[in-house]
């Protein structure tokens, strides 16, 4: 029997853990009530929903009133950009990084197109946002910083906390996307100081198509979507139960193992990382090397293409940063922003280890790799 390809791309998504398809099922089964409605079925919804809003709270380390569960990561950003611009008129700036996920970036695109005006924050050679540079940009009529949490590509943390103090300073809220960060490194609201913060369920072992919205108390927001007055008026629509309460337990599960499963992927990570370098010469780590996700190792192959790697290399299941097109590919633009040249751009494979990551299939992916980078850069 084919043996399955080892995988390293738990940053583009999670499998569900057994413990939360347990959790879901009798949501998917006997207990179909909706939330909303007044009888025992819709009450044991509802309360299923706010123990899994207490568990969310939990890991975030907020009020569990304070949490607003939506359809995943995308919906959770877009609420918070789009809801702060609508519930704060007067203000018409926003300050963002130039490495956004696409969740980010395009609705801050979408307001420009509107009249808004984005300051666009560039980033160092590892891909983070220096503090300082924040500081000159913030204007009286600034309404919004938004700076992801960890870049989902290179796994970079951002010093979200220090940029939160020079904000508060202007009186501009903060949002953080948090999709990659939660669950693999300890988060407290308050100590990032955001006003803010999205998750993105599958992204935690969790399913897709849920997420929360983290929004403090006193915040000004308003949804964007408009129709019943589901999660206190700010996300209509009636709530996908089972999602939800998988999302509280993965939330919970997170909780109770964080330090520990972080330092046990963050040791494979290094594994991984020694074995290509001692083997393949002039390999570059892209990222920062302390301040990164313990999960995720973005590396350059030199004189060759990630993509091409990893077509050599079907026994792992990776990615690359670049984009395909009819021309051919595009470096990554996080990579570019960083100030790595395209070439060496195209090289990158981004590896991203997780609860299923054993130490046999690290030392497997680092020789299987490293014989695709052979085979690449000889012509064979």
């Amino acid at each position: 029997m084919n043996q399955l390809p080892i995988y390293l791309d738990y940053n583009a998504t999670t499998p569900l853990l057994p413990e939360v398809v347990e959790a879901m099922l009798p949501y998917l089964r006997e207990h179909f009530g909706n939330p909303s409605s007044i009888h025992s079925f819709g009450k044991q919804a509802k309360e299923a929903i706010e123990a899994a809003r207490m568990e969310v709270a939990s890991l975030l380390r907020c009020h569990a009133d304070e949490v607003f569960f939506t359809s995943g990561g995308t919906e959770s950003n877009n609420l918070a950009i789009r809801g702060a611009t609508e519930a704060r008129p007067d203000r018409r700036h926003i300050v963002t990084s130039s490495i956004e996920h696409p969740a980010v970036a395009n609705p801050c695109a979408y307001l420009e197109r509107q009249g808004y005006e984005v300051t666009r924050l560039p980033v160092d050679r590892d891909g983070r946002v220096d503090p300082t540079d924040v500081a000159p940009f913030l204007r009286g009529d600034t309404l919004l910083v938004t700076i992801m949490h960890a870049n989902n590509e290179v796994g970079t943390v951002e010093p979200i906390g220090e940029i939160s103090r020079l904000a508060s300073e202007k009186g501009a809220l903060v949002h953080t996307d948090a999709a990659q960060s939660v669950g693999k490194v300890p988060l407290s609201v308050d100590e990032l100081g955001v006003d803010l913060l999205s998750v993105a369920g599958h992204k935690l072992y969790a399913p897709k198509g849920v997420g929360a919205l983290y929004i403090r108390r006193g915040t000004p927001i308003r949804p964007f979507m408009l129709g019943a007055s589901h999660e206190r008026g700010l996300r209509p629509g009636t709530e996908n139960v089972a999602s939800i309460v998988g999302l509280g337990r993965s939330c919970a599960i997170a909780r109770e193992t964080l330090a520990a499963e972080s330092a046990r992927v963050r040791a494979l990570r290094d594994q991984l990382w020694e074995l290509l370098r001692a083997q393949i010469a002039g390999i570059e780590l892209n990222g920062h090397y302390s301040e990164r996700l313990p999960n995720t190792l973005n590396v350059r192959f030199p004189g060759a293409f990630g993509s091409c790697i990893l077509e050599r290399a079907p026994e792992i299941a990776a990615s690359t940063g670049s984009a395909c097109h009819e021309g051919g590919e595009l470096a990554s633009g996080v990579l570019l922003a960083m100030g790595i040249e395209p070439r060496a751009a195209l090289g990158a494979v981004r590896l991203s280890l997780g609860r299923g990551t054993t130490a046999d299939q690290i030392e497997r992916a680092a020789a299987t790799l490293i014989r695709a980078w052979k085979e690449e850069i000889n012509g064979r």
